[in-house]
């Protein structure tokens, strides 16, 4: 990288004040901080109440839940119950096709047959790997081409009604809980949520933000002396909440050893007996998977197999895991559409590139590559609309330039994909009027998103996920596209387009751990040192004010700011706020906010939609965003609304824009890693100013820090469904 003489460093600006702004709760736990044992003492209602004050927001990148006692429903409330019924039906669909399983206990469906093959694989009547090679089911009657039938919007969600609300706020109040919770009680346990509590105070953990040290004041605080460390329902609900934290860092499912020391952390007395309680009351699932024959082993960047496997006659079984049923429910469910897509296609032969070639063969292709190799799956759809075939792209970033085909409503946004607002029609089933999706972007599908995906599109249709296995993975659980790779039970094209100049130079570099000094005689990369954090903050104003748009004619909504954290004297509360200040100053009437706003919203856990305050009205704050107005209902702004000049690297992941400045403080060398750094070094189109105060931090995470290992269940399930010989 280059240090252009045009930039000189200007007086230290004053700090800015470093205690208004503390690092959010989801971002200590992805820096793996260990919460406090809860103390063994009795405490009243004081302590109770102090304690769930201070529950912080736990959802990934400012999904953060609503505060409102009894919260209407949104857009994005509105979306997700589309979604829900969707999966609804389908799994209704299969449950017809197949017997029920006996299981015995509290669990029904799919949780059901889980334990029961489980308890078997157990008890020695059946292999570890049985259940997971269904026989495949008979293919759907062909569609009728024209059948392009959008369902209709789901019926909202009957809000909590008065009783109950009063019902949960005078339990809240008995405990020492802040009964403005009432609303997140009642939403997360339902209308018996007063009952619910009353019988089971630690069920409080389920409501976003509280912590287990808060649930025990509770608890102490309604039971007295009943209560105890040892207490089922104590265990029950915290295995059910570590698996829940473990979510937002990406795994799906956990090690028994690792859900087990953190219980210990929890002092609870037998951690053991504890995960035995959660499995046997359904709250949590147990799985044992083995290492199907035949696979080959994986490389130590894709993953090595645990040293604590074991070796059986076929072949290495891993520890067993803990997972929650939503998450096994969609891995299974995702592995199972893969397959049915891989074996209802008819391979055709087709004429041109190697992609054209995969893809006419094969119902599943993986394309891998940088920016400029989103070229070649976008040629790909072209070609096979003059095939006659139906198409569709869809992206991550709604606002992502240079796709090229969103006018023509070829390329849509995947959310939007998703809940109909955007794309083909659906059949009387729910699935998609296609023949081919390209999923650009496919690092970003977490496992939920793409089970719904898949489930939705019909048989016999073809199905490309391409992306860059280098970028940071999904902000929701899940391991999509990596896990498709490592199974390599399909086709992967790896595309040889590399990216040009010397942004493309740098961060192709980064991708195999190098920090490269680029030629950049137009100024594309730029080191701007500093010295402290409120320098940064200083100079990182100046360059989207000033410098960019005076060197290369751009506006400073045409550059974006990516930094390590929300915390921090230099995160993206204290950058978003000087950066206000100086690019759309007003007294934020609108909740803080003000028209000509930078923001980006969170509609959902993990999933960041960036856009402009247009004002408000009595129904909330309206938004422009790439997928359209946008209606942020009044009582959610605090939550689920943040400025947006300046993101994490994570809610930039899938977007591009023509400037981008990347802001390294000091404090932030802990949060650095290869995926990171390119990530954020890849955001940049055609200038990159690095705003540098980490001195060696930078290239020792470049070139040793990889980003830590997730644990799921989708590999050796794609592997038990399609294991065959590899195929490149």
């Amino acid at each position: 990288m280059t240090e252009p003489s045009g930039e000189t460093a200007p007086e230290a600006p004053e700090d800015l004040d470093q205690d208004a702004v503390e690092e959010d709760a989801a971002e200590q736990e992805a820096a793996g901080r260990e919460d406090a044992a809860p103390s063994s003492g009795t405490a009243g209602a004081t302590e109770a109440s102090e304690a769930v004050e201070s529950a912080g927001t736990e959802a990934a990148d400012g999904a953060e839940a609503s505060k409102d006692a009894a919260p209407e429903l949104s857009e994005a409330q509105a979306e997700l119950a589309a979604q829900r019924e969707l999966r609804a039906r389908i799994e209704a669909r299969k449950a017809e096709k197949s017997g029920p399983v006996e299981s015995g206990g509290k669990l029904s469906g799919t949780a059901a047959d889980l334990l029961a093959a489980v308890r078997a694989v157990e008890g020695g009547s059946a292999s570890g790997g049985a259940f997971y090679a269904p026989a495949p089911e008979p293919p759907r009657a062909p569609r009728p081409p024209e059948t392009t039938v959008r369902p209709a919007a789901p019926a909202a969600p009957p809000a909590p009604t008065a009783g109950a609300l009063a019902g949960v706020r005078e339990v809240l109040a008995r405990g020492g809980a802040p009964e403005t919770l009432a609303g997140q009680v009642a939403a997360a346990l339902g209308e018996q949520a007063a009952e619910a509590l009353t019988e089971d105070p630690w069920r409080l953990l389920a409501v976003t933000g509280v912590r287990p040290e808060q649930a025990d004041g509770f608890a102490r605080a309604l039971l007295g002396g009943a209560c105890g460390p040892d207490d089922p329902r104590r265990a029950v609900a915290l295995t059910v909440w570590l698996l829940d934290r473990a979510a937002l860092r990406g795994h799906t499912a956990l090690t028994l050893d690792e859900v087990a020391a953190g219980l210990a952390r929890h002092e609870v007395p037998d951690p053991e007996k504890a995960v035995e309680t959660a499995v046997s009351e359904g709250a949590v699932l147990v799985f044992q998977e083995e290492e199907p024959e035949g696979a080959e082993p994986e490389d130590a960047e894709e993953g090595e197999p645990s040293e604590a496997a074991v070796a059986s006659d076929e072949g290495p079984v891993e520890p067993p895991l803990l997972g929650l049923d939503r998450y096994a429910l969609a891995e299974e469910s995702l592995a199972d559409g893969l397959a049915r897509l891989v074996r209802t296609v008819t391979a055709e032969e087709w004429d041109g590139g190697e992609l054209e070639r995969a893809v006419g063969g094969h119902g599943l292709v993986l394309h891998t590559g940088g920016e400029a190799a989103r070229a070649e799956p976008l040629a790909l759809a072209a070609a096979a609309r003059e095939r006659g075939l139906r198409v569709l792209v869809t992206v991550h970033d709604a606002e992502r330039p240079g796709d090229g085909e969103r006018a023509a409503g070829t390329t849509v946004p995947l959310a939007a994909l998703l809940s109909g607002t955007a794309g083909p029609g659906r059949d009387e089933e729910g699935a998609l009027a296609l023949d081919l999706l390209v999923v650009l972007d496919a690092p970003q599908l977490d496992v939920e998103t793409g089970a719904m995906l898949v489930e939705a599109l019909p048989d016999g249709c073809r199905l490309v996920l391409g992306g860059d296995p280098e970028v940071l993975g999904s902000a929701g659980p899940g391991a999509v596209f990596a896990d498709a790779l490592a199974a390599r039970v399909c086709p992967r094209v790896a595309s040889r387009r590399p990216d040009p100049g010397p942004l493309g130079e740098l961060v192709s570099g980064i991708g195999v751990g190098e920090l490269n000094q680029v030629e950049a005689p137009g100024k594309e990369v730029v080191i701007v040192p500093v010295r402290d954090a409120g320098e940064a903050v200083h100079r990182t104003v100046q360059l989207v004010a000033d410098s960019v748009p005076r060197a290369f004619g751009l506006s400073p909504e045409q550059t974006r700011v990516i930094t390590v954290g929300h915390g921090g004297s230099a995160g993206t509360r204290a950058l978003n706020t000087a950066l206000k200040q100086r690019l759309n100053p007003g007294p934020g009437r609108f909740g803080g906010y003000d028209p000509g706003d930078r923001v980006a919203y969170a509609p959902a856990p993990g999933r960041t939609v960036t856009g402009t305050v247009l004002g408000a009205d009595p129904e909330g704050l309206r938004l422009s965003t790439g997928e359209g107005e946008v209606v942020v209902p009044k009582e959610r702004v605090e939550s689920a609304l943040r400025h947006g000049w300046a993101l994490t690297a994570h809610q930039a992941a899938g977007g591009r824009w023509p400037a981008v400045v990347v802001v390294l403080p000091g404090d932030a060398a802990p949060g650095l890693s290869r995926p990171w750094v390119y990530t954020a070094f890849g955001r940049a189109e055609r200038h990159l100013s690095v705003v540098h105060g980490v001195d060696q931090a930078l290239p020792r995470s470049v070139a040793e820090v990889l980003a830590p290992a997730r644990t799921t269940r989708l590999r050796p399930l794609l592997i038990g469904l399609l294991a065959t010989p590899d195929e490149e």
